[in-house]
């Protein structure tokens, strides 16, 4: 005979792992606080950048101004310039011609020699050609005029040079100028470029350490996806998009309510063209965590139409969430077969009308109830709900085939085929190392909840009417467990309701949780995208503790206790094992001669 007890132990690996999180989380504590203090600089620097730049752009504009100014101030000299040279010109050839009205005068008598005199003095000459032939009188008057001649002769030569080769001058300085700002706008830029790349990159810093320590505290991580707008959205202003996302942060979005942009900061946002395969890649950690024993949860919130049962369960041919994370537990579990033996298992269930009915039993009216287990762990497990043992993909797609048709669907004013309950598939995976004989029960609840929206627009009447007051009860008594637990009550109201209540594992601080929240981005939803969104936020912000492990040793099992149960929905399932219960029973036949290298082993490891 042989008596099995579990007894916990706080071994010195243990304390010493404490130690290491502790100080992690305080190391990484400082970490944000100083990458929070890099950011505040570098947008401090990223401002005075940009008031650099606006200060260049002002003194461009005002030194084109000046130039112009200079500009039309030089033309108005050189015209001024001209309209003296005139004048000078015309008061010396009025000037000479009284002189030369004098000269013909005093010389009446001799005609020839006055004709002479005027073709001198027009002409510029600055030499008699024959002293003899001019009086001593004329003489001096030309000697007098021919040096102003000169003069303005020069000074109209000069200024037409300097007129000719303005504009050429305006260019050059104008080029020149603009060289000069240009090259001062981009070492401006280029310096803002380096800010900018250091900013995003102690904003992924920033949000790589934020995330590791929301890990440590176990918080609720919360995504959100916006779908695609559709015909059925139809077409005019209220099938407006009405959400943007962020260039520099994927994890902010921004709604337009009633004319004004209201911001919403999550974990990560997915934009309508984000793929199944993407989203998936940012869950695939969580999905892998139930391996070791941790117990996960993912569901999916928001209206109807918003896409939570494309995001969860997807098409044959692009398959969702629930799908994909029991491909990735077969991928691990056959990579880690030389040391391992794992058992995976199915159970598929719905709240409907706040009645939680088996998607998977023979009769799937039968109505169910949620019960602790009778070991004392304080696990919750529903009696008689239908577990199936699952080997292979095709095994799954005959689980959510024969689940899919079972769960209610109708037809509303959001949503031609609307789930009207919320759909639970339950997988649990428990494993047992084969050198050291450790069991490990992990828990996936993967959760696609019905629509949120107001029974006014959905249209609602009569039993359908009453679907909808028992779904908005439901999520009524979601969001106050949420506050309960944001606002760190002594008592969370997790009875209220059957949804709450079986998801009490999940959010009581035993269970990695993520929450995505799908959102439409029409402007005709944009009142109910508002308040899933506000509903995101306050679930982001509370703190489960830290996830713990189940995890207990044990003698070794053969492969047929951990078979939960054979066979597939159609033939004769056997008993399935209370969920939430990790205790694999020994099997006395295979422990002979393996027991006391096992044990050997066990006090070697401890």
């Amino acid at each position: 005979q042989y008596i099995i007890k579990t007894v916990e132990v706080e071994s010195a690996k243990a304390k010493q792992a404490l130690c290491e999180s502790q100080s992690r989380n305080q190391y990484l504590q400082e970490q944000v606080g100083m990458q929070r203090q890099v950011l505040k600089e570098m947008e401090q620097q990223l401002q005075s950048s940009q008031k650099t730049v606006a200060q260049l752009r002002a003194q461009i504009m005002m030194y084109e101004a000046e130039l112009e100014r200079a500009q039309g101030q030089m033309l108005e000299e050189m015209q001024a310039m001209e309209e003296e040279k005139n004048r000078a010109i015309e008061d010396a050839f009025s000037r000479a011609q009284v002189e030369m009205k004098a000269v013909h005068e005093n010389l009446a008598g001799e005609g020839g020699a006055a004709h002479r005199v005027t073709q001198l003095v027009l002409g510029g000459h600055a030499t008699c050609p024959s002293p003899c032939l001019m009086p001593a009188g004329v003489r001096t008057n030309l000697l007098t005029l021919q040096p102003a001649l000169r003069t303005l002769t020069h000074d109209y030569n000069s200024l037409k040079r300097q007129v000719r080769d303005f504009p050429l001058l305006l260019q050059e300085t104008l080029r020149s100028a603009r060289a000069e700002i240009s090259q001062a706008i981009e070492d401006v830029h280029s310096t803002n470029r380096e800010l900018l790349r250091k900013y995003r990159r102690e904003l992924q810093l920033r949000k790589k350490c934020h995330n590791e320590l929301v890990r440590l505290k176990g918080n609720i991580r919360v995504f959100g996806r916006v779908r695609p707008i559709t015909k059925e959205d139809g077409e005019g202003p209220e099938a407006a998009n009405a959400v943007t996302f962020d260039t520099d942060d994927d994890a902010i979005l921004h709604l337009l309510h009633k004319g004004k942009q209201v911001s919403f900061e999550l974990d990560k946002v997915f934009p309508p063209q984000a793929s199944q395969e993407e989203v998936f890649q940012e869950v695939q950690a969580l999905v892998t965590s139930c391996i070791d024993g941790y117990n996960v949860c993912i569901f999916a919130y928001g209206q109807t139409g918003a896409g939570k049962t494309y995001t969860m369960e997807g098409t044959a041919a692009n398959p969702g969430i629930n799908q994909r994370a029991l491909q990735l537990l077969f991928s691990e579990v056959q990579s880690k077969a030389a040391d391992w033996d794992y058992a995976i298992s199915v159970s598929a269930a719905e709240i409907y009308n706040e009645a939680l009915r088996d998607l998977l039993g023979k009769e799937p009216q039968e109505k169910l109830e949620i019960k602790l287990c009778p070991d004392g762990s304080g696990q919750l497990y529903v009696p008689g709900l239908t577990e199936f043992r699952v080997q292979s993909v095709e095994d799954i797609n005959k689980v959510f085939e024969f689940g899919h048709v079972n769960r209610v669907t109708e037809c509303t004013n959001l949503n031609e085929h609307s789930s009207r309950s919320h759909a639970l598939l339950i997988v649990t995976v428990r494993g047992l190392d084969r050198s050291t004989g450790l069991c490990t029960t992990g828990k996936l609840n993967l959760v696609d909840l019905a629509g949120s929206e107001r029974v006014g627009r959905s249209g609602a009447e009569g039993s359908r009417l009453r679907e909808a007051q028992h779904i908005n009860k439901s999520l009524s008594a979601l969001g106050d467990v949420i506050y309960a637990l944001r606002s760190r009550q002594g008592h969370v109201p997790f009875r209220n309701s059957k949804l709450t209540y079986l998801l009490q594992d999940s959010l009581s601080g035993d269970s990695k949780t993520l929450m995505m929240v799908q959102v439409s981005p029409a402007e005709k939803n944009t009142s109910e995208t508002l308040c899933s969104l506000k509903f995101a936020e306050r679930v982001r912000s509370v703190e489960l503790g830290p996830v713990s492990r189940k995890a207990e040793l044990a003698s070794w099992p053969s492969q047929e206790q951990l078979e939960v149960t054979e066979g597939l929905p159609g033939d004769s399932p056997g008993t399935a094992a209370p969920s939430g219960r990790g205790h694999v029973s020994p099997s006395p036949g295979q422990l002979s001669s393996r027991a006391t290298s096992i044990r050997r082993k066990l006090q070697t490891s401890g």
